[in-house]
């Protein structure tokens, strides 16, 4: 009798402990993640038009200023490549990571705001900000012509951004030190290329490129690894005296297009950064250009690949279950 009741007393206690488990797992899932990866569909019934509100912000913004478009590509590239893709680079503060140099220059806050704050009338607390900024990305190739992919959704929201961790990719970088920085973020050297081939839209400051077309190295003459018919041109854009916070293309010929044009740049040496140019010298680099360009086989397809490399940095350390939260507004934790 005793040990029997025993049995039934311990059975009940699990039963209870699994329960409660359970119960904990479901809250979590409600508000982003309960721990799991992000998948495809994630949202379900919860916030059914999540991809069509966003696409419907995103499209308004991009019509009127088309800077808009590389500015939120860009915005997602350096969330990701900082802490992970937690929308960090959205949150606000006299030390956040939107202070950090290279992020001053970027455009689109105000996009990921408003997409926001509707979603947040049409599902309270459901949808991150991090996946917002990760479907924004999307639309922004897409609307210049690009192809779109599935994206994974269910990342929480990082509670820590420091303008002291921003240590990006460099516009001067060699390589071998582009080849090391995306391998360190699991992405390989056809995610590389790809990623980069999304210079075909945006622009850099002639502050940035200007040296290079002007007093290569302390030489007082032009990189001499530039085509030399496109140094007038960039000169003309970029004077030496002048004002060092205009633009110039990324992509010249094809602005505000997605496509393989930038790649083409890159083999004739039509390129304002000097670590775009440095693509075409390495064997490894240049030979997956040469596959996107359909010159070398197997040939790839740039759109397809843009996508799948989209989606492996999407994944870059995401926050899931206690890991982070939904933010109620982008640009502040809870």
């Amino acid at each position: 009798m005793g040990r029997g009741y025993n049995l039934l007393s311990i059975l009940v206690t699990f039963l209870v402990l699994v329960a409660a488990v359970t119960a904990q797992g479901n809250r979590g899932s409600s508000r982003g993640g309960g721990g799991r990866r992000p998948r495809v569909g994630y949202y379900g019934n919860r916030c059914r038009n999540v991809e069509s509100i966003v696409a419907s912000v995103v499209r308004a913004h991009v019509r009127s200023n088309p800077a808009n478009a590389p500015g939120i590509l860009r915005m997602h590239f350096h969330d990701c490549f900082v802490r992970g893709c937690d929308g960090s680079v959205l949150l606000a503060g006299d030390t956040s990571e939107r202070t950090a140099v290279p992020n001053r220059s970027l455009r689109g806050f105000d996009a990921i705001e408003e997409a926001k704050a509707r979603l947040e009338v049409a599902c309270p607390r459901t949808v991150s900000c991090a996946d917002i900024l990760t479907l924004a990305a999307r639309e922004a190739v897409v609307l210049t012509g690009g192809q779109g992919w599935r994206v994974p959704l269910g990342r929480l929201d990082g509670r820590i951004s420091q303008a002291s961790d921003v240590i990006l990719p460099g516009p001067f970088d060699p390589v071998d030190k582009q080849k090391r920085d995306f391998a360190a973020k699991t992405l390989n050297t056809i995610d590389l290329v790809t990623l980069v081939g999304g210079h075909t839209i945006g622009t850099a400051g002639c502050g940035l490129v200007r040296g290079r077309f002007f007093n290569f190295n302390g030489t007082g003459q032009p990189d001499p690894s530039i085509n030399p018919r496109f140094v007038p041109l960039v000169q003309n854009r970029c004077p030496l005296t002048g004002d060092a916070s205009a633009r110039v293309v990324l992509d010249d010929g094809s602005v505000g297009r997605f496509d393989t044009s930038f790649l083409r740049n890159v083999r004739s040496s039509r390129v304002v950064l000097q670590s775009d140019l440095v693509l075409w010298r390495d064997p490894e680099t240049r030979a997956i250009i040469e596959r996107l360009l359909g010159l070398r086989r197997p040939s790839l397809r740039f759109g397809t690949e843009f996508g799948k490399s989209m989606v492996k940095m999407s994944l870059i350390d995401v926050k899931t279950g206690s890991d982070g939260e939904i933010r109620r507004v982008c640009s502040r934790v809870n």
